[in-house]
């Protein structure tokens, strides 16, 4: 039980040395991780919809 208080204790002193972001840092980081997914996904998608053309066109003919 002794080894678990002292990882609790630990971990607690290690959580208070990190340098949090701030709320607007952490605002446009998580506004860039959607525009860049966002744009991920259009991209897939479109080279998903080419592919499936090409394929199609290539077995139906």
């Amino acid at each position: 039980m002794k080894k678990i208080i002292n990882y609790l204790k630990g971990a607690r002193r290690e959580l208070s040395k990190v340098t949090w972001p701030s709320r607007k840092e952490s605002t446009k980081l998580t506004i860039a991780v959607v525009v860049f997914t966002l744009v991920f996904v259009l991209f897939t998608t479109v080279i998903d919809y080419g592919l499936d053309q090409v394929f199609d066109k290539v077995i139906l003919n």
